[in-house]
């Protein structure tokens, strides 16, 4: 056969559609160039073989800031159908790349109207890639599920949502098959997805007796001495504590008092874990309990103060050489912070600003709530601060400040000036630590 027909002939396994998509997708041209099919013409099988979204991670990688600069809305909206579409590819890791990239897009912008009328089109998929998908999949689609419901906020979809996924992920949580990893964002997922939607008070029970089960097998009490698990499962513990956590800071009083009454001895051992990450969840949970205790009784009193407050000291103090000099300055600083708490009922205030606006953090529970939509939404809160009407009805923010394009853009640094900020900077830093040297030299020729 003649190398030119070759070039032209069909693609192996390219279903009917449009002419001039099937030619442009088959004639080696860049992938961004080409048109995907029309919602009419186009079935899902049709648009697994389309190669204008052949490589959904190149949107997962770009996001929606190349789109602020260079496109409109309705470039996003338009990339972001075809990715929904991949979402049901043949192929897992098309899969994936184009559930990060939904979740990507959606934790950079508010787009209520656009998700609204695809959540179920969201969830069947999100409900499709947990069921049959392993791994990273099932990581994708948990992640993807907490900002979707993070995007509709509470009410009737988002109730939805939870019912369908709600048995799915306690399904993976406590599935001891399943990826570790997997479990472990199914665990932050199902914890995020009940603080936003969970309004059904018996389902918050369930919920939270589901995230306990996991953190109480990381502590094994042989006779007097706590034992703690060091396996690479501590991850998914340490995720399920600070879910756990989360969901107390929205439960009736009487719960949270049968829950303190439970489980408050039982953290203090947690706090011994070979897991730094675990010992510092354990400590920030503690200094959250206690603030929830005693803003239910102002003179709440804990028995075993005094051994608390050692182990509180000697990890805020902790000079052991065996533990990364990283791990253990995270751990020193945070732990000053958890002691005061403890001791002096005291909270170092944060400031967090975006854009026009600041929000301060003053609380133990405000922290804890900060820190897991942060992990959720990432580089992507800032925005979600200003413009989502959820979160900032859950940090007592207002109604959203209305601003015009021309201060907006006036407000917006580009990349470009972000990497001539940051390279000034550097250079500041290294001209003044190489004049320290110096006169560190000239002292000790001195002498």
């Amino acid at each position: 056969m003649p190398k030119n027909k070759r070039r032209n002939a069909p693609h192996r396994g390219g279903g009917g559609g449009s002419g001039a998509a099937t030619s442009a997708a088959t004639a080696g041209g860049p992938h961004r160039t080409v048109h995907p099919f029309s919602d009419e013409d186009a079935s899902i099988e049709t648009m697994s073989h389309c190669s204008g979204y052949s490589d959904p991670s190149s949107f997962a990688e770009d996001g929606p800031e190349v789109l602020d600069e260079e496109g409109t809305q309705e470039d996003l909206e338009y990339k972001l159908k075809g990715l929904i579409d991949l979402t049901l590819d043949k192929s897992a890791k098309t899969r994936q790349a184009a559930l990060e990239g939904v979740k990507n897009a959606l934790s950079s912008k508010v787009l209520y109207e656009f998700v609204l009328e695809r959540r179920m089109t969201l969830t069947d998929s999100i409900e499709r890639c947990l069921k049959k998908g392993k791994g990273d999949e099932q990581r994708a689609a948990a992640a993807l599920a907490s900002v979707l419901c993070v995007q509709l906020g509470p009410g009737f979809e988002s109730e939805e949502i939870l019912k369908t996924l709600g048995p799915i992920l306690k399904k993976i949580i406590c599935d001891g098959t399943a990826s570790i990893r997997a479990r472990q964002t199914c665990a932050t997922c199902f914890g995020v997805c009940c603080f936003i939607a969970s309004d059904d008070i018996t389902e918050l029970y369930s919920a939270l007796e589901c995230l306990e089960n996991l953190f109480t097998k990381s502590c094994v009490k042989e006779k007097d001495t706590s034992v703690i698990c060091s396996t690479p499962i501590t991850v998914l513990h340490t995720s399920s504590l600070l879910a756990w956590t989360l969901l107390l800071t929205i439960c009736p009083i009487s719960e949270l008092k049968k829950k303190l009454e439970l489980h408050f001895h039982k953290l203090p051992n947690l706090l011994s874990s070979d897991d730094v990450n675990m010992r510092i969840a354990a400590g920030e949970s503690l200094a959250l309990l206690f603030e929830l205790a005693r803003g239910m009784e102002s003179d709440f009193f804990y028995e075993d103060m005094e051994s608390l407050t050692q182990m509180l000291r000697a990890l805020a103090t902790d000079g052991n050489k065996h533990r990364a000099k990283v791990d253990k300055r995270k751990q020193r600083s945070v732990f000053r912070d958890v002691l005061r708490a403890v001791e002096e009922r005291d909270f170092p205030t944060e400031t967090v600003k975006f854009g026009p606006e600041r929000m301060y953090i003053d609380s133990w529970v405000k922290k804890h709530t900060y820190d897991t939509f942060k992990e959720v939404l990432g580089s992507g809160m800032q925005y979600h601060l200003q413009t989502n009407e959820f979160l900032r009805n859950v940090f007592e923010l207002g109604p959203t400040v209305m601003l015009d394009a021309a201060t907006l853009k006036t407000m917006k640094i580009s990349r470009f000036e972000r990497h001539l900020y940051n390279s000034a900077a550097f250079k500041a830093r290294t001209k003044a630590r190489s004049k320290c040297r110096d006169k560190r030299a000239d002292v000790g020729e001195f002498f």
